[in-house]
């Protein structure tokens, strides 16, 4: 059997990385920099769009340039971002964005995929990747395409499959659990909208049952991404007719394209898996925990999470030490989760009508201290080296 020209196969893989998002790409790409063989797999169809609201900020992009990558958005035609405008129930709040680019996901994965085949990663999409046990030093991933199964191994494996995947093996000792309540996802591109919606600005209307954010992205179109009430969402039918909910209580303008939108959704956002590791095998990016960004946080921790488990990986092929995991678990803490905080909380003003009402009467009243968050959010994190 070939798959895509790869009737060479090493046994095993140095690496097998699940997921071809920011983290997995970024991750396989640092992988392959360091000398290791790479296999980067991933279950849909390349280039894709997803459930993002396509906003790189300041930690995102510092991300990119440590990696060497920090042209990529530039020359992807990504938009400068310089302001956040917010709307709940006839309020509105403006805040000046340090730094932060828009580009959409199709076209910033794809950017990523390509810099990790120029790394010399090997890239196998519309793949079903599901991870099995480990023995001899390896672990064992069965990879299933058009109809046919393979078996190969790899001495570590990175699962950033994102929200839902599906790919740990019976009696992993990796437990995810899902926030009760927790929103639902949804996002769109719309084509044609007014333009009050200009580009360089984010939009974020806030409702009592969900927010909507929006942004223009490269070529023009608009970028719609919403996190919904479960409730809220069964009420109103369809994730367009939400959102034009969310849109009229805001007091945004209208935009009459989101019913006939071409909606694409996601499992419960609000998220935690603990352990993060276990024999030979890491997760990192969206698979290993989630809450609502708001500014393009989403992308930078799964960008983060991608450049900080490369050094760790690699240690692991050369001679797997069972201390690994829980030196992820506490890496990861420091990289990710403590700038997770900072969106959970913000999201749980949101959700509370009297919080968001006295949240934005503090962005009006101390913008200075606003400030220092979202310099705090976008500031980079230096990376400690693996002993």
């Amino acid at each position: 059997m070939v798959w895509n020209g790869m009737d060479w196969w090493p046994k095993p893989w140095d690496a097998i990385v699940i997921g071809a998002g920011p983290a997995g790409s970024l991750a396989a790409r640092e992988l392959a920099a360091g000398g290791a063989r790479v296999l980067l797999v991933e279950k849909r169809r390349f280039p894709r769009e997803k459930v993002c609201g396509g906003c790189l900020n300041g930690r995102a992009l510092a991300v990119l340039d440590a990696a060497g990558l920090g042209f990529l958005v530039t020359r992807a035609g990504g938009v400068a971002l310089e302001e956040l405008r917010l709307r709940c129930r006839g309020r509105q709040a403006r805040l000046d964005l340090p730094i932060g680019a828009a580009l959409s996901r199709a076209r910033l994965d794809a950017e990523l995929v390509a810099a990790a085949r120029e790394a010399g990663v090997r890239f196998l999409p519309q793949t079903q990747a599901l991870v099995r046990g480990s023995g001899n030093g390896t672990r064992r991933v069965r990879l299933q395409r058009r109809g046919e199964t393979r078996e190969t191994a790899a001495r570590v494996v990175l699962v950033a499959a994102g929200l839902g995947h599906r790919c740990l093996p019976p009696g992993s000792s990796l437990r995810t659990r899902v926030v009760p309540g927790s929103p639902l996802g949804a996002g769109c591109l719309v084509c044609r909208a007014p333009s009050f919606y200009g580009i360089g600005t984010i939009f974020m209307a806030i409702g009592r049952e969900g927010y909507v954010g929006l942004v223009r992205l490269e070529d023009g179109s608009l970028d719609v991404a919403a996190a919904l009430e479960p409730d809220f969402l069964r009420r109103r039918g369809t994730p367009g007719a939400a959102a034009e909910g969310i849109l009229a209580e805001s007091g945004f303008p209208p935009i009459d394209a989101l019913r006939s939108a071409r909606w694409q959704g996601t499992a419960p956002l609000t998220r935690w898996t603990r352990p993060l590791a276990e024999d030979r095998l890491f997760l990192l990016g969206d698979a290993a925990g989630y809450v609502e960004p708001f500014t393009g946080e989403g992308i930078a921790w799964a960008l983060a999470s991608g450049r900080a488990v490369a050094p760790m990986a690699l240690k692991a092929i050369a001679r797997w030490d069972p201390g690994l995991p829980r030196h992820w678990d506490v890496l990861h803490r420091r990289v990710v989760r403590r700038r997770q905080i900072v969106s959970w909380a913000a999201a749980a003003a949101l959700h509370r009508p009297w919080l968001a009402r006295l949240g934005f009467e503090a962005l009006n009243r101390m913008p200075a201290a606003v400030g220092c968050v979202l310099r705090y959010v976008n500031a980079p994190v230096s990376l400690p080296e693996v002993s």
